[in-house]
């Protein structure tokens, strides 16, 4: 990607490029927690009202919302670690969609999953036993398990969209792209082929 302004993010790598430090890998990293806690606390909090909404709740679950932040919270760390482990890297050189909809699939799974040992480890704390500690999913039903999976499956897809082409074409590029005014020339340089 090329701006008018400068290099793309492909040309960078030189040796004159400029290494972070620990303390600009760390504010990163923390700008990155807080803009995924956010997104998520969003997502969950919408889905609460909507279950408030859904089941004609005459009062606020107050005890739910404090979940929603407290997930929310969990879930950007397992994130930000599933992608230090390089979890749903297997597309990252093939056309950008193959590798948005594998992390989407992947990390759907994968918060999923900690939901529910998360879910498991607590209700076992507190002296449940395994099968009673396991979460109702979408109040247990069938119905319910497969419609908040497909609501967090499709809440994922904006997410890990921008995520791939900030990835791209560099993060300060799509921040620009998105909040900039006046109009900009971008191209893509096609990539060498090997």
């Amino acid at each position: 990607m090329k701006t008018e302004e400068g290099s793309s993010p492909a040309e960078k790598g030189s040796p004159s490029e400029h290494k972070p430090g620990l303390k600009e890998k760390a504010t990163h990293q923390l700008r990155e927690f807080l803009v995924i806690t956010i997104y998520l606390w969003a997502l969950f909090v919408l889905l609460v009202i909507n279950q408030s909404v859904v089941l004609a709740l005459a009062e606020p679950n107050y005890q739910a919302y404090g979940f929603a932040i407290f997930n929310a919270l969990m879930l950007a760390k397992v994130l930000l670690t599933g992608e230090d482990l390089k979890f749903g890297t297997r597309f990252k050189d093939k056309p950008l969609i193959y590798s948005i909809l594998y992390k989407w699939f992947i990390f759907t799974l994968f918060l999923i999953g900690f939901h529910i040992v998360e879910r498991v480890i607590g209700g076992v704390f507190h002296g449940k036993s395994i099968a009673k500690s396991f979460p109702d999913v979408g109040g247990g039903s069938v119905q319910g398990i497969l419609s908040l999976g497909v609501t967090v499956f499709v809440a994922l897809i904006p997410f890990f969209a921008f995520r791939e082409i900030a990835r791209v074409i560099g993060h300060s590029e799509l921040w620009s792209l998105l909040l900039s005014r006046g109009t900009r020339i971008y191209t893509l340089q096609s990539r060498p082929q090997q």
